[in-house]
Formats: C-alpha cells, sequence, structure tokens
C-alpha cells in the first residue's frame, strides 16, 4: 500500500445492509477505488447490531458508529454532537479527502462540515432530484445550500440532477461534474434460456411509496390485464402503497395475474428480473434510475415514465417512455409488447457491459478528487463569506454555526491534541472478483 493515492472517506446514512441505489454506488464505487490503489473508508450509522468496525469484501473497511437511526434511516440531527468522533475518524485513517453521498443523509452534511471545518477537502454526491414548492423541499433545499457552501466539487448521476442541484444550492455550475452510475453485468445476465412469448410477464421491482408512483400502478395495472389475456406482473418491493395495490388486485379479482412478492434482496433481483419480458418503472421523480440498468442487463425491454434523469439513461430502443398519467403509460406498454419480438436479451445485455461501467465510474471520479485536492486551502474568514451569500438571515446563521464549530474543534485539539491520536495501520486485502454477491461479505 506504500504506493496509495488517495485516502478517502466514504460518508452516508445509507450502506449494507440497507438496499438501494445510493448503497449500491457507495459499494461498488468503493470497490473499484480499492482496485485503483487508493485507500477507501466507508462511515455510516449502526444497523441492528451491526456496530463497531468492520471489513467487506477486497479489504474495504466500514465504521459502523453506535448511533441509531431517527428518522428513514437517518441519524438524528445534533450539529456538533458527532464532532469528536469523525475528527478522531479522519485522524486515524490519515484521510486526505472526504465524500458525502445523498442530500437526505444528516450524517452526511454533518460530516461534510466538520471536515472543511479542519481543512479537508470534500467532495459531495446528490442522488436525487427535489421540487422547489412544498415546505419539504424548501427546508432540504437551504439545508443543501449550507452544505454546498463551503464544498470543494460536488457530482450529480445525471444533467438533469446536475441543472437541479445548481438551482437548488447556487453552486457555480463549473464546480459540478456529472458522473452517471453504472451496473454489475457479472451479476445481471439474462437467462440463458429465452422466455416463450404465450405469456407476457412484466415486472416492477420497487419501494412502494408515493414517489415511485405507486398510485400510478394502481390504475395501469388493471388496464393492462383487460386489453391483453396473456399478460402476467410480479409487482417486488414494499412500503406504504402496498395495501393500495392488494386493494386494487382484490377489487379486479387479478390474484392469479398479479403476483406481489413484497420485499425483495438485492441477491434475489436477477432472479426476479429473468422470470419477465418487460420491466415497468412509474416513478414520479427520478435523478438517475440503476433499477432501469440492472433490468435492461439482463435483457429486458423497459417501459418508464419520463421524468428526472431517466431519459439520458438508456438509448431510445431500449426503452419506451411515456409521462406520468395512466392513460399515457397504457399506451407505452402497448407499443412495447409490439416492439418485444425484436429485442434480443443476450444483445442488450452485451450492449450494456459496453456502455455502464464502474471501473469507468471510479476512474472519473478519481479525475474530480484530483482537481479537488488540487484547489487552494482558504482561511475561516474567507469560507465565512460564502455562507453570507446564502441569505440575509440564513447566511448570519450559518456563520454562527460555522464560528462556534471552529471554536468547538480548537477545543477538541486542546483537551486532545492530534499527536495523541494513534493511526492505524494499514491493512492489504485481495480484491476479489467483480460480481461476488454483495450478501457473503456480511457473513
Amino acid at each position: 500500500m506504500a504506493d496509495l493515492k488517495h485516502r478517502i472517506l466514504m460518508v452516508s446514512d445509507f450502506f449494507y445492509p440497507n438496499f438501494g441505489g445510493v448503497e449500491n454506488h457507495i459499494y461498488y464505487l468503493s470497490q473499484c477505488l480499492l482496485k485503483l490503489g487508493h485507500k477507501v473508508v466507508v462511515l455510516t450509522h449502526a444497523y441492528g447490531n451491526r456496530s463497531g468496525v468492520r471489513y467487506m469484501t477486497g479489504g474495504l473497511k466500514v465504521y459502523y458508529v453506535p448511533w441509531r437511526p431517527f428518522l428513514m434511516q437517518n441519524t438524528f440531527p445534533t450539529i456538533y454532537g458527532t464532532f469528536p468522533i469523525i475528527r478522531t475518524i479522519l485522524l486515524r485513517e490519515k484521510i486526505s479527502l472526504v465524500h458525502g453521498h445523498q442530500a437526505f443523509s444528516t450524517l452526511c452534511h454533518e460530516t461534510l462540515m466538520h471536515s472543511r471545518t479542519m481543512g479537508y477537502k470534500v467532495v459531495f454526491t446528490d442522488h436525487s432530484l427535489y421540487g422547489f414548492a412544498d415546505v419539504g423541499s424548501i427546508h432540504m433545499n437551504k439545508v443543501l445550500q449550507f452544505t454546498l457552501a463551503d464544498v470543494t466539487r460536488a457530482i450529480c448521476v445525471s444533467h438533469t440532477s446536475k441543472e437541479n442541484t445548481v438551482l437548488r444550492s447556487g453552486l457555480p455550475p463549473e464546480k459540478v461534474f456529472v458522473i452517471p452510475n453504472a451496473v454489475d453485468t457479472a451479476m445481471f445476465k439474462p437467462a440463458q434460456v429465452r422466455l416463450g412469448r404465450d405469456e407476457i410477464v412484466i415486472v416492477v421491482i420497487s419501494r412502494l411509496v408515493y414517489r415511485k408512483g405507486a398510485d400510478l400502478l394502481v390504475e395501469v395495472i388493471p388496464e393492462v390485464c383487460r386489453l391483453y389475456p396473456n399478460v402476467r406482473f410480479i409487482v417486488g418491493g414494499d412500503g406504504p402503497k402496498r395495501v393500495r395495490l392488494e386493494e386494487m388486485r382484490e377489487k379486479h379479482s387479478l390474484q392469479d395475474r398479479v403476483e406481489m412478492l413484497g420485499a425483495v434482496p438485492h441477491a434475489s433481483v436477477r432472479s426476479v428480473l429473468i422470470s419477465g419480458h418487460i420491466f415497468l418503472n412509474s416513478s414520479l421523480t427520478e435523478a438517475f434510475c440503476i433499477a432501469i440498468l440492472e433490468a435492461a442487463s439482463c435483457g429486458l425491454l423497459t417501459v418508464s415514465t419520463r421524468v428526472g434523469g431517466v431519459p439520458e439513461v438508456l438509448p431510445d430502443d431500449m426503452i419506451v417512455l411515456a409521462e406520468p398519467d395512466p392513460s399515457d403509460m397504457v399506451h407505452a406498454i402497448r407499443k412495447a409488447i409490439s416492439i418485444l419480438p425484436n429485442i434480443d436479451p443476450q444483445v442488450m445485455h452485451d450492449r450494456m457491459k459496453k456502455l455502464y461501467n464502474w471501473n469507468d465510474v471510479a476512474e472519473r471520479t478519481e479525475i474530480v478528487y484530483n482537481r479537488a485536492l488540487k484547489c487552494s486551502d482558504q482561511s475561516l474568514l474567507e469560507r465565512l463569506s460564502r455562507y453570507l451569500s446564502c441569505g440575509a438571515w440564513a447566511g448570519k446563521l450559518f456563520c454562527m454555526v460555522m464560528i462556534i464549530d471552529f471554536l468547538i474543534w480548537r477545543l477538541l485539539e486542546l483537551l486532545q491534541p492530534a499527536k495523541d491520536i494513534e493511526e492505524v495501520p494499514d491493512v492489504s486485502l485481495p480484491c476479489h472478483q467483480h460480481g461476488e454477491r454483495i450478501e457473503e461479505v456480511f457473513h
């Protein structure tokens, strides 16, 4: 490990054993950065009895800090309460750059704030889109504006996401880079035997919540079943809107044509996908949908709502787009069924191999890291001037928060000098082959 380039701390409330797009992104990006010779450490909160330090595939070190999730897997916002342990981890691991993920993550925001106070360069990746009108979005946009006022560089997963982030945060566009997600094509492969078309199976794998368009499914599924007697649906996922789907199935007597799987473990996603012909995504907002990549890699034709960054994900001949309207979605499904005979799953899989690759994502992220580390250091006064521009009242409040943070840092330096914190030795473990099932690292 003598030729290490960077020592990176990945931070988010969202990581394994929880499953989702952000969790996948952090895991696969970290694995590829390890292969490039960097040291990568992940910081997240405890999950159940999973607390302390764990090692995952390829020597990926994970700090499961003993804080319990407060709401939607987020830790309780303490502002300053996390500073002592974050400082200790940064110094013990000799971190050179901090990379935070997801605007929802409280731990991400607090770690980036404390890291900038200590003089570290920070990179932030935004994985979601937000509105501008509702109370929740207004609050989140102000928090994001605070965090990004002093961020070194930012990454978005689509051009639509970049526009959204720049508008919400006021960050200069030249500081924001677009690096899409990718898919592990070694894990998501088509079935060895092609499915017949006597019965057409449409697969839905999604959290059953409003944002993912579960209410659209309630109206679309009965109409498609009425038009096509040979169509069957498989719905994987759980959430508060599952009750509506169950009621729809009972109301229209579709128990034999709509299969509800509940929550699907990530290791089982491929086995569900390869049992279908079409993948249906009904999201109302989406920065970049990894589920679409996984479905395309398994050879499924995708039908999706035309929202957010979704139109950027796949070529036009691999996806049928529709407005988030039930009648337009039914029309798109009819179109997809008509072009199914022209779809070759293996050809689609081979194209996905060339289009999306985690190694490419890691190399592009490495370029962002290099640029971030070349940025000049700034004094506290220079940094405070950025916060002042965040609003008449918010700017002054942000400045006060950062001044207190700086004073706490100096107090911590006095109580426990950096030289008294023991640095951990680097441990080099062999990287496993890409495509290994992620769940294996937890046993």
